[in-house]
């Protein structure tokens, strides 16, 4: 019988002393999640376990785009390089696959790429035309160039002096967080169990093959032997530390660049179009985007160290608001940031490979001499490419037995019975137009639940000018793995990374909330308040 997705049912399932998995997968983001899917879709007994919560780290730090990669097709063309070619298509197909399979989360938009320059114009257009070629029959629609007077309509906040126009193409945009709660979700509601706060600190070995792993209950202390017949290492910036554990010698795999974002005002971007800056003053692509009710903005791209809680430093923020600034008319300051958030980007090589000097976006799977499957690099888009591969690995070297893939087509937790009418049937219920819509795109069919929970239309909210309720608070603990106050704040509602003033001040409520849900004793909720108030900082 499958156990509820709360926390502690979750947990109590993984330390079941009866329980033996076929694959027990390392890492919670969209990669680990994403195989634990892949595998229990298969017929496989599969376990997922995750430190801290789900997404804590770079899965939902992403852009929240859905892309091929606009920019990674430009180095396709100057350097002549076929390989990346086919990473933007394949990249591409996935960006349908994951608009089709989760359409409550993710939806087209268009981006608007100013031109200031008439040389601009047929590179722009041509490149976003081969774009649109390589998609294929996936493509979102056809890019075309827009006259000044169009791109300042669809971006009013576009500097106008010298502008020549601009090139309309589209991709996709998503929630990552709640994409990686519903893969979660739809791993637990096809046999996987699911343990978040559960730290992988042993691996066990039996033969000569790596065969299980011995797991802390990072919330209650308490340590478990897990067994299973394949392991996974899916834990994302920290591969290397879960690869030590099998070999104390194993080379690096790993670097890393910083992905820094900063949430605006949602006056600084029209409801449904974004913008993409080609070539900054050193040659990153910079995203303008409208994200819940907001905009972000984001990213850079440094030389990172590879640490739990990365920040986003003063120096990065104002280098992305220094080329807001020579993009719009109106002044933009660091008075203006709502919120400022730091992700970690994979670098990846293959330690097996002839040449592990050039570091890759795109994934590798490596098998360790004693069977560890590790799945690195890779992004959001891909992850379900990724965690196919991943799982496809561990089915060879342990004989597993299992068919091939069959995520392309699955529909995602809150998919599966979505109505386009679900905003209107909670309208219809009383609630205000921004929550039945919000509740509509974050729970998909699940909003009625929430709202269940809720009771009426003026149910209170966490945070006045956002959308979300109280009542989200008790779901996320029911429903949705959630253990923690940041786990809430920042990856089941977004509000830690939307408004760093509001999450603050909704903090204790949602521990007060958890507590009663959890049975925390006052203690338990004060550190939690903390904690979320540090993490918020």
């Amino acid at each position: 019988m499958t156990a509820p997705a709360r926390r502690d049912a979750q947990w109590a399932a993984l330390a079941n002393p009866g329980a033996a998995f076929d694959l027990l997968v390392i890492g919670g983001g969209a990669t680990g999640a994403g195989a634990a899917l892949d595998a229990a879709a298969r017929g496989l007994h599969v376990a997922l376990v995750e430190r801290d919560d789900l997404a804590a780290a770079t899965s939902s730090r992403s852009t929240k785009l859905i892309h091929g990669g606009v920019r990674y097709l430009e180095k396709a063309v100057k350097e002549f390089d076929r390989s990346q070619f086919h990473l933007v298509r394949d990249a591409l197909r996935e960006r349908a696959v994951l608009i089709r399979n989760a359409p409550h989360l993710c939806h087209p938009l268009p981006l608007v790429t100013p031109l200031y320059d008439w040389w601009q114009v047929p590179y722009y257009l041509t490149g976003l035309k081969l774009y649109d070629a390589l998609a294929g029959r996936a493509n979102l629609a056809p890019s075309r160039f827009v006259d000044a007077r169009e791109a300042k309509q669809r971006f009013p906040m576009l500097r106008d002096d010298g502008l020549r126009g601009g090139v309309v193409y589209h991709d996709g945009q998503f929630d990552d967080a709640r994409m990686n709660v519903a893969l979660g979700l739809s791993a637990v509601e096809r046999g996987a169990v699911v343990a978040t706060h559960a730290e992988v600190v042993a691996l066990h070995h039996a033969g000569g093959r790596v065969r299980g792993a011995t797991v802390r209950d990072v919330l209650g202390g308490d340590e478990i032997t897990v067994t299973a017949r394949a392991v996974v290492n899916a834990a994302g910036p920290f591969v290397d530390e879960v690869r030590r554990l099998d070999d104390p010698e194993a080379a690096p795999m790993l670097d890393a660049s910083s992905g820094v974002h900063v949430i605006l005002d949602a006056r600084f971007s029209p409801p449904g179009t974004g913008l993409l800056i080609p070539q900054t003053e050193d040659g990153r692509v910079l995203f303008l985007l409208p994200w819940l009710g907001a905009t972000l903005v984001g990213t850079t791209d440094q030389p990172a160290r590879i640490e739990r809680h990365p920040r986003a430093s003063e120096e990065e923020i104002e280098y992305l608001l220094r080329h807001v600034r020579k993009y719009f008319a109106a002044p933009v300051d660091r008075a203006d940031v709502r919120a400022a958030w730091s992700g970690l980007r994979p670098l990846v090589s293959d330690p097996k490979a002839s040449d592990t000097a050039r570091l890759s976006r795109d994934h590798v799977v490596h098998l360790s001499d004693t069977g560890l499957v590790t799945i690195a690099g890779g992004k959001w888009t891909t992850y379900r490419r990724m965690a196919a591969d991943a799982v496809d690995a561990a089915v060879a070297v342990a004989e597993l037995g299992a068919g091939p893939s069959s995520t392309e087509d699955l529909r995602l937790a809150g998919a599966e019975r979505l109505l386009p009418t679900g905003a209107g049937d909670l309208q219809e219920r009383g609630f205000p137009a921004d929550v039945a819509r919000h509740l509509h795109l974050a729970y998909g069919d699940r909003a009625a639940t929430v709202a269940d929970i809720a009771g009426t239309g003026d149910a209170p909210r966490l945070a006045d000018g956002h959308p979300y309720l109280e009542a989200e608070v008790v779901y996320a603990a029911r429903s949705e793995f959630a253990a923690g106050t940041v786990d809430v704040l920042a990856r089941r509602t977004r509000l830690a990374m939307l408004d760093a003033v509001a999450a603050r001040a909704a903090a204790p409520r949602v521990s007060e909330l958890l507590a009663g849900e959890l049975g925390w004793d006052e203690e338990r909720r004060r550190r939690e308040t903390e904690a979320a108030l540090a993490w918020v900082s």
